[in-house]
């Protein structure tokens, strides 16, 4: 755990500003918890209406206390809440937890008290958590300071497990799910408004605690990406998975975010794109948090995506080798060795290629599926293991079932799952530690998700440490830029050593003339205006001008055009005809939380409906945009299909990089370039058409 949230999670003696004698109020459940469960420090109950509370001694104020605690809870509402806050600074405390809510999420006097608040704890030198904040528990300290219920409905267990959640809710939530499948959980903590610490600084300081082998996060807001980069780095290195939700994906959920936490919402896409690099796994809600937690923490390493499935009926088979291909699983072809083993064990109608059902025998061998796991285990083909149960209960040897599961997941080494809706049935298997979901599908995803988390650390593992995006040293240049013209942008990126079409800028009809002599026909003319980025909808873009009056009517009509628009006219651009064998886009831009984003993907005119792009963050590798062009749709046509050559993908890569580093050099000072479309051939790439904007008085 880091030394400076230790008065959070450890702390030696803690103020209840707000106490209550009532176990079930809010100001009573934190002194409740903590004298149930073990916390060893010193508690100090603040109320000027009581001489006890809860059988310890009560004090008026914070100043009346005996001593500078190391954290308060700050349960007092409204300016009471802001006075405590003065307070805990004034004397020194070293961290507070404000419960009280009617801050930041609530209006402009919330944010003005929410300010006030962060300002008087940053003089001092005070952590705040919150406001509406349901608290922090460390259950392996016994510090439970939450007034959260769940601890009445579901008891705590100290465990492997930390989750760290913006949301109180949430939190709350997942704490249930893990309980309810036995897991026991070390932490639990939310933040609520983030005035100060956020969900990113409490995971580094879970990372670091060495009973901890996962974590969970519920995020609505990322300001601190450096943050939550470092604890991914110090949970690679300790083995520790980190799976995570940041909500707000949609717009509605981008608004309900900044309407419930005051929140600003993170580009979608560029949180995926963090996520991967640092080797967090995104999940999509709190259910999906803690589906997965029963595979990571029995420590399985997935060596691929090959499925054995096992069923006592054949629909279930079917049904499964149907599914497990959506999951991005195939099914292992068993050897002819294990077949003929397995034949040895099954009744002769049983199936013994996979998926293998061992029939309704079940029910008179309970010995069957002991019998034949071990043998699909050894088939080498073999990395999964799906036990599939859509029958069983009175007359089955329930018990032997589980403990013959619980045998192989201890000893093979492998990963594997039981798929059982009845619940007594279910029950026995997680009693023996058995990952168990209601049906396959649940199964199977997990499965994925593990794997695929596993990949994507051995990556992180073999090619070191991700690059971090650097981060400006002042908040963010106001979104409003300027618009370079096509000329000038084609001139940045030349200047910068960027492959472009043959072009000429000519500012009077001559020049258009003698530019295509120089090239050639066919050329493209076009309009270049800084006010006018978007040229076809405008009529100021025309293509395959094969003659000298082709050019010059192009000139004529479209300088026309630009002064009819009031637009600034800097000539036009006439360009060689360029063919590719696929038209690419690159684009990035500055994001003030993330740096350098980049796009890159299928271009052309519609590159806004098909949409089959990647995002990235930069600086990174090529490497690493070979990898992203691999997921999209086009993959396979940029390696070459039906007889056709592939294209240069090194090419390309090394252009997205370029691109990246230009916006993430420029530090904020670039907000956006915009190269489609960018023809890719055999031998090359060529930019055709680019647009660069910057941040007004920005200085190069």
């Amino acid at each position: 755990m880091t030394a400076p949230l230790q008065p959070l999670l450890s702390p030696r003696s803690i103020a209840v500003i707000g106490a209550s004698d009532h176990i079930h109020k809010i100001g009573g459940r934190p002194i409740h918890y903590m004298k149930t469960h073990g916390y060893a420090g010193t508690l100090y109950p603040v109320n000027p209406q009581r001489d006890a509370i809860q059988g310890l001694r009560a004090y008026p104020t914070l100043d009346a206390l005996p001593e500078v605690p190391e954290l308060a809870i700050i349960i007092v509402a409204g300016e009471a809440a802001v006075q405590a806050v003065h307070d805990c600074a004034r004397l020194g405390v070293a961290a507070a937890i404000v419960i009280a809510s009617g801050f930041g999420e609530a209006g402009a006097e919330g944010r003005r008290q929410q300010v006030e608040m962060v300002r008087a704890a940053r003089a001092s030198g005070l952590r705040l958590v919150g406001p509406n904040s349901q608290g922090l528990a460390n259950f392996g300290s016994g510090a439970i300071a939450s007034f959260s219920t769940m601890f009445i409905e579901v008891p705590p267990q100290d465990g492997p497990v930390a989750v760290v959640s913006q949301s109180g809710g949430v939190a709350a939530i997942v704490y249930g799910l893990l309980r309810g499948q036995g897991i026991g959980v070390r932490h639990m903590h939310a933040t609520g408004n983030q005035a100060d610490i956020t969900v990113s600084e409490l995971a580094l300081a879970v990372a670091h605690d060495p009973g901890v082998r996962l974590v969970l996060l519920y995020l609505e807001s990322l300001s601190d990406p450096e943050v939550l980069a470092e604890a991914a780095r110090v949970a690679r290195a300790r083995n520790v998975p980190i799976v995570a939700v940041k909500a707000g994906r949609s717009q509605d959920g981008q608004r309900a975010a900044a309407s419930h936490t005051g929140a600003i919402a993170n580009e979608d896409r560029a949180v995926d794109a963090f996520l991967a690099r640092h080797g967090i796994w995104r999940v999509d809600d709190a259910h999906a948090l803690a589906r997965c937690a029963p595979m990571y923490l029995r420590g399985w390493d997935a060596g691929g995506r090959r499925l054995v499935v096992v069923s006592n009926s054949g629909a279930s088979c079917v049904m499964a080798a149907d599914a497990a291909p959506s999951f991005g699983l195939t099914l292992a072809p068993l050897s002819d060795a294990t077949q003929a083993a397995l034949a040895e064990r099954l009744p002769g109608f049983a199936a013994t290629a996979n998926p293998v059902d061992v029939t309704a025998a079940l029910l008179t061998n309970s010995a069957l599926f002991g019998e034949v796991l071990p043998v699909v285990a050894r088939d080498p083909a073999a990395d999964l293991f799906l036990l599939d149960i859509p029958v069983s209960g009175m007359g089955y040897d329930v018990p032997r079932f589980a403990r013959d599961a619980a045998a192989f997941a201890d000893t093979a080494g492998k990963p594997i799952a039981v798929a059982v809706w009845q619940q007594p049935v279910a029950e026995a298997f997680r009693e023996a530690g058995v990952p168990t979901y209601a049906n396959a599908a649940e199964a199977l995803s997990a499965f994925s998700q593990l794997v695929s988390h596993q990949q994507r650390l051995r990556q992180i593992a073999a090619e070191g440490e991700p690059l971090l995006p650097a981060r400006p040293a002042q908040p963010a240049i106001a979104a409003a830029g300027a618009t370079l013209s096509e000329a000038a942008s084609l001139a940045r990126l030349a200047a910068a050593g960027m492959p472009v079409v043959e072009h000429y800028v000519c500012r009077n009809v001559d020049a258009a003339v003698a530019a295509w002599q120089r090239i050639g026909a066919p050329v493209a003319v076009k309009a270049s205006s800084p006010q006018v980025p978007h040229k076809s909808e405008h009529g100021l873009v025309a293509l395959h001008c094969n003659d000298p009056e082709a050019v010059a009517s192009a000139f004529a009509a479209q300088t026309r055009t630009l002064q009819a628009m009031g637009a600034t006219c800097e000539g036009v651009v006439v360009a060689r005809m360029s063919r590719g064998q696929r038209e690419c886009m690159i684009g990035a831009h500055w994001d003030p939380v993330f740096g350098a984003v980049l796009v890159v993907g299928d271009g052309g005119k519609y590159v806004e409906v098909l949409r089959d792009t990647a995002v990235l963050l930069a600086p990174c590798r090529p490497a690493d945009v070979a990898r992203a062009l691999d997921g999209l749709r086009i993959a396979p046509l940029l390696h070459g299909v039906r007889g056709e050559p592939p294209v240069d993908i090194a090419a390309l890569c090394r252009l997205a990089v370029q691109v990246g580093d230009m916006v993430h050099n420029a530090g904020g000072a670039i907000l956006s370039v915009d190269l489609n479309p960018v023809m890719v051939n055999g031998d090359g790439v060529v930019v055709v058409d680019a647009l660069i904007e910057e941040a007004r008085h920005a200085s190069h």
